[in-house]
């Protein structure tokens, strides 16, 4: 599993067969460890219905019975979404003032990620109808905005060079890399670091460091080359990354 909502995707999957108690993922190393009482052939059919390359390893016994979450973990999951969701209000709303499609962009990656997390915390203990009723709205939803981002990036590229405010877009992505920065280090300092949703989140916060870095060089590059066509690189990559997102969310609610 390369990010949360391929474990999310799993998780759905598997949501109806009552025989699972526990799933233990290890994104990492792209392992699933399911406990479960009774045939084990309904999940593994499940699992290769999804077609991520999966395979049974081995299946042994085991007297483990306790699973229960620690609630420390989502207090802090719960943090990293508020954080990221505040970023998505405040980069698209500057991100429009200041004409930056890198902003828009960067704060749609923003609201990507607050979908994740969201399914993934809000919709426990819900049923399975209103888990895929859930990421269906959000997937379709990341499309709407990326695709209406799209028109805008050509629109600016074929018609008048209107400059951004450079300063706007480094002032701003400097806040948001800050704001990450600190997620990501909240996330490595926790003593459940090594559990799969706490992984599963920090590569989610690593990729929004990267795309922060890269809106504050189209910047740079925006005042030196006095041209707008940086920012709607950028924007272009980082919509692009948006929609496979989309997509990756809406195979939760097949």
């Amino acid at each position: 599993m390369d990010c949360p909502s391929e474990e999310n995707l799993i998780r759905m999957k598997l949501d109806g067969i009552s025989s699972i108690v526990n799933l233990d993922f290890d994104i990492p190393n792209r392992k699933l460890t399911v406990f479960h009482s009774g045939e084990i052939d309904q999940i593994e059919k499940s699992i290769l219905e999804l077609n991520l390359g999966g395979k049974k390893i081995s299946t042994e016994q085991t007297d483990q019975t306790d699973f229960t979450e620690k609630a420390n973990q989502k207090k802090l999951l719960g943090s990293v979404l508020a954080i990221d969701f505040a970023f998505f209000i405040i980069e698209i709303t500057t991100g429009i003032i200041s004409k930056s499609m890198g902003l828009v962009a960067d704060s749609l990656d923003m609201l990507a990620d607050s979908f994740v997390y969201g399914i993934s915390l809000f919709a426990v203990g819900g049923t399975l109808i209103k888990k895929k009723r859930i990421a269906k709205l959000a997937g379709y939803f990341q499309i709407a905005l990326a695709l209406i981002g799209f028109v805008e990036v050509c629109r600016r590229f074929f018609g008048p060079d209107k400059l951004p405010d450079f300063s706007t877009m480094i002032s701003v992505s400097i806040l948001a890399l800050i704001a990450n920065g600190i997620c990501l280090y909240s996330l490595q300092k926790s003593k459940s670091k090594e559990e799969a949703h706490m992984k599963a989140s920090m590569i989610f916060t690593s990729n929004d460091v990267i795309i922060n870095l890269g809106v504050i060089i189209a910047g740079l590059l925006v005042n030196w080359l006095s041209s707008s066509t940086p920012d709607l690189i950028i924007g272009t990559i980082v919509f692009v990354w948006v929609i496979q997102g989309a997509f990756r969310i809406l195979k939760i609610s097949k």
